[in-house]
């Protein structure tokens, strides 16, 4: 399963069972081995082929003539026309690619296993990026676009400076990889489950294909797939349930007119439950999914290709919508596993817990005709290949601006960056491949990385687009760093250590008769929300109480001149009572002292 998606919509089991379940899901997994099928087999290829060919084209197609000297004028070179397809998406192409970056086959999978886990309340990822892709659409599309950035680590590099600023690709950069490895592993497995292949080759095939188009188009290419892949997604779910509906092991009255489709009609095990001693974790992942659902460089890619701000606005509104609708086949699949006899099928046995993860394959393959799955695990295939070219090609892009031309090579030319953005990409893919295949618990690592861009990417991405004034590096390294520190002390049941700083109704770990940790604990306490505004807060703080040190004592220029901020910093109003701003570090430096300008430099 994609894990940006599942790990924050499963809930309550997102902080330690999910450690249980990962270590148990390998058994699990080798008794849902299947023959080797050939149709499936054929239609797999056939399949992508048709990916592969749509992408290998799109230059072709998205690069008219028509349109060829407007795309020139909105990009600096064939790098960032790569990048940026030409700052030329318009609203076509712009929303189905949104929607489909966001609808990965985690969005699906996770949504589906959510519901069958723990309730539809439990159930965060569809409203709760609905609205993080309505807010990123208000609050941040028009103001990035309009400065034409070309990274979403731009403005903080302009802020903070290019060294501080790189610091950011970090958390984004642990993200996006372990992102697109979780969801290759996870298509391992759904077409092992279907189609009898082994996880290692499908996962290297499928991401070899969205690698290759990738290299030869960019996000031309990746978006131009966009479309074919959101339609994909849309016809195969949808078409496939009315043939699980009918089967036979599904309960009479989900397949009957009846519009109570439960047979008890007791509605709590699909709605699900929020207990009081859970409704802190329930905020927390509601937060952060909302909030630190916006700063991803696979987002602000479209935002910043788009033609114009109404472009990049829009698209952002209308792929809310498309996010919210495409997880209702995912809610049905959940509700129809839920009243299925699986001991009524021939995969007779009854699903566990660790099956719940394979929902989706498994009543593909088990409630529907042959062709039928085939169309289903098209869908699949298609959600898990529109999340990783645009993650794969976002975190290279990234890379490639912010941290090899922006701080090492900064007379790096256009054809130089465009070699080393392809090198790039293909070394983050077979990255993403690697740790697919051989780490067994990419889940937990992401979940962390979520973590981190929320708690240490989100405020200051706020701070340097909304508020620039009233923040600069001392407030950063200031917030970036207790923000970290207390995420530390908070404990992570997925690297197996526990909190050193306990807040309220934390749960304790348990142990062994022998002394050896059974499970770890975890907080309860919404301690994401809190770090996040503590970062906040102390960065405005140290900011403010650094421009006044500067405005009077302005000789601390001269001690520390490296991290002197190259935006103003206000001094004494001269005699006419004027406000004086000087405007870089050097002219801090002559102001205090100017004969150690040349020094400082």
């Amino acid at each position: 399963t994609d894990h940006r998606y599942k790990s924050r919509s499963s809930g309550i089991n997102a902080e330690y069972g999910i450690i249980r379940d990962t270590i148990m899901a390998d058994a699990v997994d080798e008794e849902l081995k299947t023959p080797l099928n050939v149709g499936g087999m054929i239609g797999l290829i056939v399949f992508y082929l048709i990916i592969f060919t749509a992408g290998i084209l799109a230059n072709k197609v998205l690069k008219r003539k028509s349109r060829q000297e407007a795309q020139k004028t909105q990009v600096s070179g064939k790098s960032e026309d790569m990048m940026l397809a030409g700052r030329d998406i318009n609203y076509f192409i712009g929303i189905f690619t949104m929607t489909a970056t966001w609808v990965g086959g985690g969005y699906i999978n996770g949504t589906t296993e959510a519901v069958i886990k723990n309730g539809l309340v439990w159930t965060q990822a569809p409203f709760c990026y609905a609205i993080s892709l309505t807010l990123g659409g208000l609050f941040f599309a028009k103001k990035m676009r309009s400065n034409r950035y070309v990274t979403m680590i731009d403005p903080l590099q302009n802020k903070y400076g290019k060294g501080l600023g790189a610091l950011f690709y970090i958390p984004a950069f642990s993200g996006e990889i372990l992102w697109s490895a979780s969801i290759l592993a996870a298509l391992g497995t759904s077409l092992r489950v279907i189609c009898g292949l082994n996880d290692t080759a499908s996962i290297i095939v499928s991401a070899c294909i969205a690698m290759t188009y990738t290299l030869f188009g960019g996000l031309y290419s990746v978006a131009f797939t966009d479309v074919i892949q959101l339609i994909c997604i849309f016809v195969g779910l949808v078409f496939s349930i009315p043939f699980m509906t009918v089967n036979d092991a599904v309960t009479s009255p989900l397949r009957s007119s009846n519009v109570t489709m439960f047979p008890s009609k007791d509605y709590s095990s699909f709605l699900g439950k929020v207990k009081s001693e859970d409704a802190g974790l329930w905020v927390d992942y509601a937060i952060m999914m909302i909030f630190g659902g916006i700063p991803w460089q696979a987002y602000f890619q479209r935002v910043l290709s788009s033609r114009n701000t109404s472009v990049a606005r829009v698209l952002s509104f209308s792929a809310s919508f498309g996010c919210f609708a495409a997880a209702i086949p995912s809610v049905v699949i959940g509700l129809i596993t839920m009243n299925t006899d699986w001991t009524a099928t021939t995969l007779n046995a009854t699903l566990s817990k660790d099956d719940y993860k394979l929902a989706v394959p498994l009543t593909l393959l088990y409630l529907t005709p042959p062709a039928v799955a085939f169309i289903g695990l098209g869908a699949v295939s298609a959600a898990v290949m529109s999340s990783t070219d645009s993650s794969i090609l976002g975190v290279s892009t990234m890379f490639t601006r912010n941290v090899v031309v922006e701080v090492f090579y900064r007379k790096a030319s256009d054809t130089f960056s465009l070699w080393f953005l392809r090198g790039t990409v293909i070394v983050n893919t077979v990255i993403a491949m690697l740790i697919a295949i051989f780490v067994k618990s990419v889940y937990g690592l992401y979940l962390i990385c979520s973590d981190l861009v929320f708690i240490l990417l989100f405020p200051h991405l706020v701070l340097v687009v909304h508020f620039p004034k009233r923040t600069n590096r001392y407030g950063m390294i200031a917030g970036f760093g207790l923000a970290f520190f207390l995420r530390v002390l908070a404990g992570e049941p997925v690297l197996k250590y526990n909190a050193v700083l306990k807040y309220p109704y934390y749960v304790e770990p348990e142990y062994n008769a022998d002394g050896s940790i059974d499970a770890y604990g975890y907080q309860r306490f919404p301690f994401r929300i809190l770090v996040m505004v503590i970062n906040m807060v102390t960065t405005l703080l140290v900011s403010h109480i650094a421009k006044l040190a500067f405005k009077k004592f302005p000789i601390l220029a001269t001690k520390l001149p490296a991290l002197t901020n190259p935006e103003f910093v206000e001094k004494p109003a001269d005699q006419n009572g004027n406000d004086t701003r000087i405007e870089s570090s050097v002219d801090v430096l002559r102001a205090a002292d100017t004969s150690k300008v040349e020094d400082a430099n």
